[in-house]
C-alpha cells in the first residue's frame, strides 16, 4: 500500500476489499448515494443532477464492481489450478495478466 500524497509505502500481505479498489470519484459517489439513504432521488435533489443521470452512473458503478469481483474469483479460480498444478506459475501469471 502506497500513499499518493507523500509516498509513503507499506509491503505485506493484506486484504484489500472491492470497495478500496474503486477509484476516489467512485467512492464519493457510492458514499453520497449511501447517506442519501440510497435513494436516487434524495440524491438528486442534493447533488442536482437529474434521476436518469444518476441512475446511469450508479448502472455503471455496478458494472464496474461486478467486473472487480469477477476478476477476483477468476484469479482465485486460476491460482487454484496452478496449486493443483494444472497449469505451471508462468501460466498462471500469464492468465492473471490478461484479466
Amino acid at each position: 500500500m502506497a500513499c499518493d500524497h507523500c509516498g509513503v509505502e507499506i509491503r505485506g500481505r493484506f486484504r484489500q476489499t472491492r470497495f478500496a479498489q474503486l477509484s476516489d470519484e467512485d467512492s464519493e459517489f457510492l458514499e453520497r448515494y449511501l447517506l442519501a439513504g440510497f435513494s436516487i432521488k434524495a440524491l438528486a435533489e442534493e447533488s442536482g443532477f437529474g434521476y436518469v443521470a444518476i441512475r446511469s452512473r450508479l448502472d455503471r458503478l455496478i458494472e464496474r464492481y461486478q467486473k472487480l469481483r469477477d476478476d477476483e474469483d477468476a484469479k482465485r479460480a486460476i491460482l487454484d489450478r496452478l496449486e493443483k498444478g494444472e497449469i505451471t506459475p508462468s501460466e498462471a501469471a500469464e492468465a492473471i495478466e490478461r484479466l
